[in-house]
């Protein structure tokens, strides 16, 4: 039984499988030919944190391969305090095929997955958002095929958006340039985890933004103060300030350079808008293929 915890547990033969595959689904449903391979199967999504996209791509997911979807807030189950982490993963694993956790605690994905009997999806957590940076690299190998070589830039927070960039992005060759204030980086274990596995991954990081960009294929942004951080929010803003992504940024990049950016956004803080609805902007088309990616990541799972 496998689960999807975060990109360390995958190798870069499976990951381009199952984009592949992502890539087969998505055309088969643009003309309309989705066909139900996990008819009977129920995904059971149990959310502490709020959702959009996360949500319904995969209630939109299982629906569009037959199977049908279960939803439980972080209120109606009190994790690891209605009952503990571990009865609630065994009691719940006899009920649903597999289940998409978002957490405020990486903690918590991690007790939960040792105690179920079903596979384990990270539907984000404080420190990892795998099914993030599925969609994200499938979107990269759209638009930058092929992508091995290419080079992304993101701007901001060295967090778990960006963990789970940098490491898809090592593992498939990608060049991840990370492009945040001082001390907003990415922490020290991560790094060296990071280069203990992926040694042969090109990861740099920089405090200037302009000079980041100059060879970007994507610049990608996220929100300077994720959820659990509103009260850095004013702080961030001033640290933040020069990292705008904004057209001024974008003069400095090359002129086949698109957008990225993981959403909600924020528009003018992190992005302005006239970046965001441009033609550079691929913002949309990445969020659209979450539901493909994961559509991929649930046949895998449970066939």
């Amino acid at each position: 039984m496998r689960n999807l915890l975060e990109l360390w547990d995958w190798s870069a033969e499976e990951i381009l499988d199952l984009l592949k595959e992502a890539g087969r689904l998505k055309k088969a449903h643009l003309r309309g030919k989705n066909k139900p391979s996990l008819q009977g199967h129920v995904l059971g999504l149990i959310f502490e944190k709020p959702s959009l996209r996360t949500r319904v791509s995969f209630q939109a997911a299982i629906a569009q391969l037959g199977g049908s979807s279960i939803f439980l807030s972080g209120a109606e189950v009190g994790l690891g305090s209605r009952e503990t982490v571990p009865d609630f993963a065994r009691t719940i694993s006899n009920y649903v095929s597999a289940v998409v956790l978002r957490t405020f605690k990486h903690e918590t994905v991690e007790v939960f997955a040792a105690h179920a009997g079903c596979p384990v999806i990270n539907g984000l957590s404080d420190y990892s958002h795998p099914c993030q940076a599925l969609g994200d690299l499938l979107t990269l190998q759209e638009y930058c095929s092929p992508i091995e070589g290419r080079t992304l830039v993101f701007v901001g927070d060295g967090n778990n958006v960006a963990r789970s960039l940098a490491i898809g992005c090592g593992k498939l060759g990608v060049h991840f340039i990370l492009a945040a204030p001082e001390g907003y980086g990415f922490d020290e274990p991560f790094l060296k985890n990071y280069r203990r596995q992926i040694p042969e991954a090109d990861l740099q990081q920089t405090s200037d933004p302009k000079k980041a960009v100059r060879s970007a294929d994507i610049v990608y942004t996220d929100v300077w103060a994720s959820m659990g951080q509103e009260n850095e929010r004013e702080q961030r803003q001033r640290k933040f300030a020069r990292f705008q992504v904004n057209a001024d940024l974008f003069k400095h990049a090359p002129s086949q350079a698109r957008l990225m950016h993981c959403l909600p956004a924020h528009r003018g803080e992190e992005v302005t808008s006239d970046i965001l609805d441009s033609e550079r902007s691929i913002v949309f088309d990445q969020a659209g293929n979450r539901m493909h990616a994961q559509k991929a990541l649930l046949e895998w799972l449970l066939k």
